[in-house]
């Protein structure tokens, strides 16, 4: 690999490395935010909420941006509206300004991430080097989150405002590099290309809009999430007509055809919904429960960062002997395991007997992230890299709201404020959403070695014998 290619691939480790030491940052950081800020447990929620929706709503979109503007055009562009964004929400005096400048951070990450990773998609030839820069870039990503664990409460003792405009000198960094490091590609060809206007708000409404109802479905009355959860649907199969008669669509259909796509995506859904539900809760567990202070608790959860020294080490090596769909289902088994350990909590557990599962968490992640973005571009033509891209990220941060959303009910349903146990029953109720998920994905992942003879695992790089050519 190339200098040049590795200045690339680090400039775009550092945008996934914000990106990830941007959320994890805020989430140390909210209590001090609604202490100076005065906001209720809702105006607090939304502050989570506005960026998981502007994130999660508008991925498709930047992904097809990215393969009809241009991939380092829209990279550069979003990155400059992050860093704005981040900065000025640093400055908030009111809640509601807090949370339209989380709303448009996340529409700047749902941009700016997929350009990203299509850059690497299209940049490393299909095989052992692209494998390496992915796995690379998902240690990185995980490094970032564990890391603003940390930093996050450093920098929340000081001030909360640090939390937003320390990502504003990060980004300027990423941002003089990306500059200066990512080759100018030719315009990209859009005779008969144009921007599918219809699918782009049809498909952008119905995530806004199922995002949304899953994120609030803790909070408002069951006919209120049916009735936007069904809306959404219905969105959805308005978006399905469009693409099937639109000459140049935002997502094509087609695309779908490809097994090892959806069971990625599928696997990578459920997996994020048992990952962030199960730090959500265990946050919950070690303050409220055990009153461990935020700091306390960042440097508890940092052992589940051990992804970031895996990723790049052992997790190539393994996907090389084995092939990605047994490392993922490795990984997914582990994350199980990690979950059910967890299930018998009690109040007085010591960190002794925490610290398998924080670890097993850590390993299962780095088995399974990177090699599940390796699946999901893997075989996809060089013009739809950017709407795979966007597709896994999409169902990373949908799996994240409907994790979030199941904790969150399976905690207040079983949670007795009048008995002395009542938190203890209400977290361990809520363990039993990240185990559930876990096992789903490992459902689903099964179905890759299922389909190849004799379970033997594809080779890195290698397309799925499945995927029609003109899928490929």
């Amino acid at each position: 690999m190339s200098g040049r290619a590795w200045g690339v691939l680090l400039v775009l480790c550092g945008a996934i490395f914000l990106e990830g030491i941007d959320v994890a940052m805020l989430n140390v950081a909210l209590p001090s935010i609604r202490e100076d800020l005065g906001l209720s447990t809702g105006m607090l929620q939304w502050v989570m909420s506005a960026y998981v929706l502007g994130y999660g709503g508008f991925m498709l979109l930047g992904g097809r941006a990215a393969d009809l503007f241009g991939r380092r055009r829209m990279f550069v562009l979003w990155l400059v509206v992050f860093l704005l964004f981040s900065g000025l929400g640093g400055f908030a005096t009111e809640g509601w300004m807090l949370i339209v400048a989380r709303f448009v951070t996340g529409v700047a990450a749902a941009f700016m991430t997929p350009a990203g990773l299509s850059i690497i998609t299209t940049g490393f030839e299909e095989g052992p080097r692209r494998n390496k820069a992915l796995l690379f870039y998902s240690g990185t990503a995980a490094g970032g989150f564990s890391v603003g664990l940390v930093v996050g409460g450093l920098l929340a003792a000081v001030d909360w405002r640090w939390v937003f405009f320390a990502p504003v000198v990060l980004s300027l960094v990423i941002l003089i590099a990306a500059v200066a490091l990512i080759p100018r590609s030719p315009r990209p060809e859009r005779t008969g290309q144009g921007v599918d206007v219809a699918g782009a708000l049809s498909v952008t409404a119905a995530i806004l809009l199922l995002v949304f109802g899953v994120e609030r479905a803790s909070h408002v009355s069951a006919a209120w999430t049916v009735g936007t959860i069904a809306a959404s649907l219905a969105l959805f199969l308005v978006f399905v007509a469009v693409e099937r008669r639109s000459a140049s669509p935002l997502v094509r259909l087609g695309i779908f055809r490809s097994g090892s796509l959806v069971r990625a995506n599928l696997a990578g859904m459920f997996f994020a919904a048992g990952f962030f539900g199960f730090q959500f809760v265990a946050v919950l567990y070690l303050q409220e429960l055990r009153g461990w202070s935020t700091l306390q608790t960042s440097f508890a959860l940092i052992v589940i960062g051990v992804d970031a020294i895996l990723s790049p080490t052992l997790t190539p090596r393994l996907v090389e002997r084995f092939g990605n769909a047994r490392v993922i289902l490795g990984g997914l088994l582990l994350a199980s395991l990690a979950y059910a350990l967890f299930l018998p909590v009690g109040a007085d557990w010591t960190y002794l007997a925490m610290f398998p599962t924080l670890l097993l968490l850590g390993l299962s992640f780095s088995l399974a992230y990177g090699p599940l973005t390796i699946v999901a571009t893997e075989g996809i033509a060089e013009e739809e890299q950017g709407v795979a891209g966007g597709l896994l990220y999409t169902s990373f941060q949908f799996g994240a709201a409907l994790g979030l959303s199941a904790v969150t009910a399976a905690n207040i349903a079983a949670t007795d404020p009048g008995s002395p146990t009542g938190l203890l029953d209400g977290y361990r109720a809520a363990l039993v959403v990240p185990l559930v998920a876990a096992l789903v994905a490992v459902a689903v992942s099964a179905f890759g070695l299922r389909g190849r003879r004799g379970g033997a695992p594809i080779a890195s790089g290698t397309p799925d014998a499945s995927v029609p050519a003109r899928v490929r």
